[in-house]
């Protein structure tokens, strides 16, 4: 009997999880990690710690599991994206810490940009928008800002990568520099119609073409680790919100999947051709498999999960992130309260970095409940945001939403999501899609799963939500979050 072990690297903590044949959750590992805000808008990690701290859960996944190395048929790694990290190959170690997604700090940088009429260029090749989000800004200022990076660069020594590729250089002891596609897909280097690195955004950009790594398909043997315990391939990577789409088994244009994690994340499954985008989202690489890429409509959320944990750690409202319902569910409704939670600026639609969070409509009469429920009503707006511009784009309504992440377990939001966007919302049974999607292309690659068609028949639903609001109740409560919306939009002087 082999298992599949799933590497899952996100924005607060690193977990491993073992799946048997069946999808099934065998062992499952965690350990959150240091986040560090050092200015206002800017967010950091200790890739030092990233590291340590998931190779300490691949290893207590296989002990709670009772496996040893050769049990695990495969590998396969999931990331958050864009997180960018820069390291000395000579030494293997970071030259400093690794810039979040989430962080704004290159933001002024991306203004000069747009001025200089350089969006539409860029937005051609890479398809997505200019913003700070992305990794090649942040590479840009890594070389910039910290002392010795240029040189290290000059002597072919520094390497750059987003967090895959830290993990695939540690798990291969120095010996191989590689991504995949659909994390080069969100670098702004990258042309998404060639596969290849962009020599014009290169230059565009100052970023060496030697610093960067290899891409690869997203399902191959790249190479075995010998970390665990014994030789594993290491035979899957996408990015997490990729991932989460194969794993919720969206093979087919017009499936859509939303995660509900630290952001939220919608993708909609276009092709084999990218679909150019007139409302404001991005085009990404769905994955590559053999020499066939596919290709998504993707909207991103950067505030969605991350609201709860400011109402646990900023404002002390709940003791426990899941707390959060049972709160929300003392007051009836909002009470007129709305939260916008754009602590990292707005993403898809609206692209304002400048934005921040606000609460308004607060009364006398406002409670904590109040604030609860706004909170998670704020996650709901913003996802369906997203879906009236991904229906404009593709031209078709949406006629279900598949979710996964840690937010799709609230009964509550999940209820007024699909009130909003007026279509059934789908949890499947197995809510850990993002790491099982990095099994399953990795099992693809060593023939543990035969073949897509076979993964697709796995995905079983655990729970529906249908519509139940009217809809003049709905357009009333759009109007309120537009307004509000409004006043959290172009707040920081530029």
């Amino acid at each position: 009997m082999k298992y599949m072990l799933a590497l899952d690297q996100g924005t607060t903590s690193s977990r491993a999880i073992i799946f048997n044949r069946q999808s099934g959750i065998v062992a499952i590992a965690q350990k959150e990690f240091t986040q560090i805000y050092p200015k206002p808008g800017w967010v950091e990690h200790d890739p030092s710690e990233i590291w340590k701290t998931q190779l300490k859960v691949a290893r207590a996944a296989l002990r709670k599991a009772g496996l040893k190395a050769q049990d695990i048929a495969g590998i396969g790694i999931t990331n958050q994206r864009e997180t960018t990290v820069a390291w000395n190959r000579a030494t293997g170690q970071p030259i400093g810490p690794a810039i979040v997604w989430q962080d704004r700090r290159t933001a002024s940088f991306c203004d000069e940009l747009r001025a200089d009429g350089m969006a539409s260029m860029i937005q051609k090749k890479t398809g997505l928008v200019l913003d700070a989000y992305f990794s090649g800004t942040k590479m840009r200022w890594i070389l910039h800002h910290v002392k010795g990076a240029k040189k290290l660069a000059r002597e072919g020594k520094l390497a750059f990568g987003t967090i895959d590729s830290w993990l695939l250089w540690n798990l291969s002891q120095g010996k191989h520099h590689m991504t995949d596609a659909t994390n080069a897909s969100r670098t702004l280097l990258m042309d998404i119609g060639k596969g290849a690195w962009d020599a014009k955004l290169l230059e565009l950009f100052e970023i060496p073409h030697q610093t960067l790594p290899e891409i690869r398909s997203s399902s191959e043997v790249y190479f075995e680790t010998s970390l665990l315990g014994g030789s594993i391939p290491v035979a899957g990577i996408a990015g997490d919100q990729q991932a989460a789409l194969f794993g919720q088994a969206c093979g087919s244009p017009g499936m859509v999947k939303n995660t509900y994690g630290t952001g939220c994340f919608m993708l909609m499954h276009t092709g084999k051709q990218p679909k150019r985008s007139k409302n404001n989202l991005l085009s990404t690489i769905a994955w590559k498999i053999g020499k066939e890429t596919e290709y998504a409509l993707e909207g991103s959320v950067f505030i969605a999960g991350a609201v709860t944990q400011w109402l646990r750690d900023g404002l002390g409202l709940i003791r426990k992130s899941s707390d959060i319902e049972t709160l929300a569910e003392k007051v009836p409704d909002n009470g007129g309260v709305y939260l916008v939670p754009a602590f990292a600026g707005l993403g898809a639609p609206h692209w304002d970095a400048y934005a921040r969070g606000t609460i308004v409509g607060l009364t006398r009469g406002s409670q904590a409940g109040h604030i609860a429920r706004a909170a998670l009503e704020g996650i709901a707006y913003q996802v369906a945001d997203i879906v009236r511009a991904m229906e404009k784009d593709a031209g078709l309504p949406l006629k279900e939403l598949r979710v996964d992440g840690g937010a799709s377990m609230n009964r509550l939001l999940m209820q007024f999501q699909s009130d909003l966007m007026g279509v059934p919302v789908l949890r499947p049974k197995v809510a850990e899609t993002t790491a099982l999607g990095a099994a399953y292309l990795g099992g693809l690659a060593v023939g543990y799963w035969k073949s897509r068609d076979a993964i697709a028949r796995q995905w079983k639903v655990d729970a529906t939500f249908k519509p139940s609001m009217r809809p003049k109740e709905v357009q009333r409560l759009t109007r309120s979050w537009d307004k509000a919306l409004e006043r959290a939009k172009d707040w920081e002087d530029r």
